[in-house]
């Protein structure tokens, strides 16, 4: 994709917004099903393609990377937005991998890890659906 072209970068913005709601529903289904690790991952996972959805609208850039904390301050957001960002922001390591983590993330992870994490993905992705 050209950086440049209006168009493809719609439709970038586009399809990122759309599977950032799919990925909190993802999120939501995967806590009540009791996967914790799984929802905090795609709790972060929508928070970051709304945030690159808002950024490619409203910058008419592709951002690059996993930062929630540099795509919220490029967007300037509020600072419930930029708590929120740096709640999740390591979530995409993490959440995955023991080496990123204090043990192993289907284990150390709960229901309120679940909440409060998923309670962050959806103030960034309310946010960002304010600014699209």
């Amino acid at each position: 994709m050209e950086p440049e072209n209006p168009a493809a970068l719609r439709r970038l913005a586009q399809d990122n917004w759309a599977q950032s709601k799919a990925d909190m529903t993802t999120a939501i289904t995967l806590r009540d099903a009791g996967i914790y690790y799984a929802a905090v991952f795609f709790a972060q996972q929508a928070a970051e393609k709304s945030l690159k959805a808002a950024i490619i609208n409203r910058l008419n850039k592709s951002p690059r990377g996993h930062n929630l904390i540099t795509f919220a301050n490029d967007l300037h957001a509020p600072l419930e937005v930029m708590n929120a960002a740096a709640e999740l922001n390591m979530e995409f390591l993490s959440s995955r991998n023991p080496e990123h983590a204090d043990g192993v993330p289907a284990q150390t992870h709960d229901l309120a890890s679940a909440n409060l994490h998923i309670e962050a993905g959806e103030s960034i992705v309310g946010w960002a659906r304010n600014i699209l």
